[in-house]
């Protein structure tokens, strides 16, 4: 199993714990640090998935439950009309997070805020958060990490610049948080609230053929 980088920080902290709780009271004191050394393995597990193909599918960024599917106008970086796809992402859910589409990113911006529920709608706006922009051969998609009331940190590996593929691991949330991602207005969506995504695997839509929005 492989495992994200940003949780070996994690394992190397709760793993020392154990053994110097073993050493020092005994296999019942160290049962708890070993548990949760247990649970940040498996929170922080990064398994390869099967990356669908087709230049026009949109893959999901996030695993976790679709909480909401809205049109909107995202005048601050596509300047435009988009489709909004909210993603929750639970504990239990791999929190790395994958490229959407093929792409060129071209800007990373990094906005602090508020902690709120994930699940509140305003916590996209208001709580701390990571934009990313990403110019694909037809189109610009924006993704969004969102940090929640536990999760207070969100990490975006790229830069301005590099490219990705999709279904590529460009980041990661830590434990409970949301994800939003904007796709063109003209995107044919096959996914609906309540449904649960995998990063890289799940098409939330498809773009129609010989269109294209905010690709200039």
């Amino acid at each position: 199993m492989k495992f994200a980088p940003e949780g070996y920080p994690f394992f190397a902290f709760f793993g020392g714990i154990t053994v110097l709780s073993f050493l020092a009271g005994g296999p019942w004191i160290a049962l708890v640090p070993f548990l949760l050394t247990l649970f940040m393995g498996y929170f922080f597990r990064d398994p390869e998935r099967s990356i669908p193909g087709g230049e026009e599918a949109f893959v999901s960024p996030a695993d976790g439950r679709i909480i909401q599917i809205r049109p909107v106008e995202e005048a601050q970086y596509l300047k435009g009309r988009a489709v909004e796809i909210s993603i929750f992402m639970s504990p239990l859910n791999v929190h790395v997070n994958r490229a959407p589409c093929d792409g060129v990113v071209e800007a990373v911006v990094h906005s602090p805020g508020k902690f709120l529920s994930a699940f509140k709608p305003e916590a996209s706006l208001c709580n701390e958060n990571i934009v990313m922009l990403l110019k694909g051969k037809e189109c610009r998609v924006l993704v969004r990490q969102v940090a929640g009331a536990i999760a207070r940190r969100a990490v975006c590996r790229v830069r301005a610049g590099h490219s990705l593929k999709k279904g590529e691991r460009y980041g990661i949330i830590k434990f409970s948080s949301r994800l939003d991602v904007f796709l063109p207005e003209n995107t044919v969506i096959t996914v609906q609230v309540g449904d649960k995504v995998r990063a890289g695997e799940t098409i939330l839509g498809h773009l129609k053929k010989g269109e294209n929005s905010g690709s200039a």
